[in-house]
C-alpha cells in the first residue's frame, strides 16, 4: 500500500490566509494529496529569551515571526475541501483552555463530516507559556493529560461529567459531538511522553530528525506498546519540513529535504521504509506565493509517487 502524503497548508507571512489556505487547500486535494496539516507558533520573543527548541544558541527561524493560529487555518481548508484529513503536527496543547480545545475540534470534525486529526504536543518556548497564562512550563504534561482528559469526556456521550485541576464539568450537555471519535496524535520520543502516547493516545508524530533517531523511538514505542497489552495499532504521520530549490543542491554538505522534488522525496524514503503509514511534507518556507507553493506541491507529489513512495 502506497504511503500516505500530507501537504502543510500556508501559515507565514508571505501568503493571504483568507485567499491562500483556500486555494492551496483545494488544490492540494486535487493533485492527490490525502491530509492537510498545520503548526502551532504562538509569538516569536524579541529579543530571545531562549534558543530554539530550548537549546541555547540556537536561533528561531524567521518564518515564526507570522504564524497564523492553526485552528483558524484548518478552518478554512475544511470548508474548501471535501476528501482530505486534517491535522495538526502540532498543536500545543497547554497553551490551550481544555474545554474550550476540545469544543473547537468537535465543531470542526463536526462540519467537516469527520475528518479531524488532533495532534498535540507540550512545546517549549517559556514565552508562550507565559502569554497563554494556563499553566506554567513546569506543568505542561500534567495539562496535556489533562487536555486528553477533557476532549474524550467532551466527545463522549452526554452528560459530560470532569473534574480536573483546571477544568470543572459537574453534569452538561455539550454539543455538537465529533462526526466520529477524534483520532489523537501525539509528539512523543522517550520517557513519560512515550507511556502517555501507548496509554492515552491514538497515534505518534515524530519529525524527521535522523532515520536511525526515528527507527529508534518506533521501536521503543512498539516494545511499550506490546508490553503494556496494547491491541490498538499506533497510526504514524512523519513530519518533513523541506526547503526546495529548483536546482538540485551540489556537494556533500547538502543538508536533508534541502533541494530539488528529486532530493527530497530520495531523502523521504528511508523513513517510509520505517513501516511509517503517512509523510506530511512541509513546503511552505520557500516558496514566495501560493502559486509557487501549489506547483511545487505538485512536482513533489508526482516525483514522490513516481519512485514509489
Amino acid at each position: 500500500m502506497a504511503t500516505r502524503l500530507g501537504l502543510g497548508l500556508p501559515q507565514n507571512r508571505q501568503y493571504d490566509l483568507g485567499k491562500d489556505v483556500p486555494e492551496v487547500a483545494r488544490a492540494a486535494e486535487r493533485i492527490g494529496y490525502d491530509s492537510l496539516w498545520v503548526y502551532e507558533r504562538a509569538l516569536f520573543p524579541e529579543p530571545a529569551t531562549q534558543g530554539l527548541y530550548g537549546i541555547e544558541g540556537l536561533p528561531w527561524p524567521d518564518a515564526y515571526r507570522h504564524v497564523a493560529d492553526p485552528l483558524v487555518t484548518l478552518t478554512l481548508a475544511a470548508a474548501a475541501t471535501e476528501r482530505v484529513s486534517l491535522g495538526s503536527s502540532v498543536l500545543v496543547a497547554p497553551l490551550h483552555q481544555p474545554f474550550q480545545l476540545a469544543k473547537s475540534l468537535a465543531s470542526l470534525d463536526a462540519a467537516s463530516g469527520g475528518r479531524v486529526l488532533a495532534g498535540f504536543g507540550t512545546g517549549w518556548s517559556l514565552d508562550e507559556y507565559a502569554a497563554s497564562g494556563i499553566r506554567p512550563i513546569k506543568e505542561r504534561g500534567r495539562v496535556l493529560d489533562e487536555v486528553i482528559d477533557v476532549c474524550r469526556a467532551v466527545w463522549g456521550p452526554d452528560p459530560v461529567r470532569y473534574r480536573g485541576e483546571i477544568t470543572t464539568i459537574d453534569s452538561a450537555a455539550v454539543g455538537p459531538k465529533p462526526a466520529r471519535p477524534i483520532p489523537i496524535l501525539l509528539a512523543a520520543g522517550t520517557g513519560k511522553a512515550r507511556e502517555r502516547l501507548v496509554e492515552h493516545a491514538d497515534g505518534w508524530l515524530p519529525t524527521a530528525s535522523g532515520v536511525e533517531q526515528v527507527a529508534d523511538q518506533w521501536h521503543a514505542l512498539q516494545d511499550l506498546a506490546a508490553e503494556r497489552g496494547r491491541q490498538q495499532p499506533i497510526r504514524t504521520v512523519l513530519r518533513v519540513n523541506a526547503r526546495y530549490s529548483a536546482k538540485a543542491h551540489e556537494g556533500d554538505g547538502r543538508r536533508p529535504f534541502h533541494g530539488d522534488a528529486e532530493q527530497i522525496v530520495a531523502d523521504v524514503l528511508p523513513y517510509a521504509e520505517l513501516g511509517l503509514e503517512e509523510v506530511l511534507i512541509d513546503l511552505q518556507s520557500t516558496t514566495r506565493d501560493a502559486g509557487e507553493l501549489t506547483d511545487v506541491a505538485a512536482e513533489v507529489y508526482a516525483t514522490a509517487r513516481a519512485a514509489g513512495l
